[in-house]
């Protein structure tokens, strides 16, 4: 087991607690007996055993936290200080009495009568802080960790949040594709244009499937993300035909960059409803990707008619797939990227996205 796996363990993580703790206790107490005295002979026996005895106790200081953590402050600290001081009494009167069976030499030297039975329970004051010390550190540790969970179920709870938005922001993207091509190939039936009905469906049902089986939660690159727009543009290509002129320019070090999978295609799709099928003779569409100050810069760009824009923004907030777009490269990105909006010379609309580079890790990574 790693060490960091040990830390994560809450029960190893006090047993190691324990052992520093009581270890270094036992080694300061020596080191006093040393600087302000001479320690007996066989005292490095002495020190382990009384350090294991309160090791012990405060196993029994432990339960009996844990019996009371649900009770009032009050209570609590009524337990605490009563937990340690008679926890503190029985360590003493256990030192005390292994120190005069040990070296009775010694403690015959320090008295010059005998002493009283009360005398065991000299240095009992000390002992309680030690044992206050050690609740303390109990109570603060377990707290810690308590709030490290809680954090930890708040991240979890914020990270399947900010999932399912994305998903929801990546599925409502489909809809209206859908519509629009289940719409034409209706059209097509009703012209009894069945085997090009039949095409638009097998190519549909491609696009479909590259779809779903695509990971919203997964960045494809440029590359890639071309590859599915022209699946979606073969479909296109049947409705509109030569009215519909594409222009594609990929630079050679964007194509293994990455970004959100499908995130152009409703910028096309725009393009395609609001430039190309509303004009008579149709139009062009212009996709490119570049890499430009260290950015990823991706362009969809069109002739059509455009937009009223102000700053870079529709007052009319652009519709469904626009303001998808944003909301998704705003929870992906925060505000490392930037998505504009701007007029295409002499007429049109084209759609600039600014990503921050992200390339894709190779097999051997």
């Amino acid at each position: 087991m790693q060490i960091q796996d040990l830390l994560q363990d809450k029960r190893y993580l006090f047993w190691i607690l324990q052992l520093a703790g009581w270890s270094g206790w036992g080694m300061s107490y020596y080191l006093g007996v040393v600087v302000w005295g001479q320690a007996p002979p066989n005292y490095g026996w002495y020190l382990p055993l009384v350090s294991l005895i309160g090791m012990i106790l405060t196993l029994g200081l432990r339960a009996l936290y844990r019996h009371t953590w649900n009770l009032g402050l009050l209570r609590q600290i009524s337990a605490i200080l009563a937990g340690s001081y008679l926890a503190a009494l029985v360590w003493m009167a256990c030192r005390s009495s292994i120190f005069g069976n040990m070296f009775p030499e010694v403690r015959k030297a320090s008295s010059k009568i005998d002493l009283p039975w009360y005398s065991y329970f000299e240095g009992t004051i000390s002992a309680f802080w030690v044992l206050l010390v050690w609740s303390a550190l109990y109570f603060g540790i377990k707290y810690y960790l308590l709030m490290q969970e809680e954090k930890q179920r708040s991240l979890k709870a914020l990270s399947m949040a900010h999932e399912a938005q994305l998903k929801m922001l990546r599925y409502q993207l489909n809809p209206h594709f859908l519509f629009n091509t289940l719409n034409a190939i209706s059209t097509l039936i009703l012209d009894h244009n069945t085997s090009l009905a039949n095409t638009m469906v097998s190519r549909l049902s491609r696009f479909l499937r590259h779809s779903l089986d695509s990971d919203p939660m997964q960045k494809v690159t440029v590359e890639e993300e071309v590859d599915a727009l022209k699946l979606y543009l073969d479909i296109e290509k049947v409705r509109f035909e030569e009215r519909l002129q594409l222009h594609f320019n990929i630079e050679e070090q964007a194509k293994k960059l990455l970004l959100p999978s499908l995130l152009l295609q409703p910028l096309v799709e725009n393009s395609i409803k609001y430039a190309i099928a509303n004009a008579l003779h149709g139009g062009s569409i212009a996709i490119s990707a570049a890499v430009e100050a260290e950015e990823l810069v991706l362009t969809v760009a069109d002739d059509g008619p455009g937009l009223d824009l102000r700053n870079g923004r529709s007052p009319k907030g652009g519709g469904v797939g626009l303001m998808n777009i944003r909301e998704r490269l705003r929870e992906l990105y925060g505000n490392r990227q930037s998505f504009r909006l701007t007029a295409t010379e002499p007429h049109g609309l084209t759609t600039t996205i600014r990503l921050p580079l992200e390339r894709e890790e190779s097999p051997s990574q």
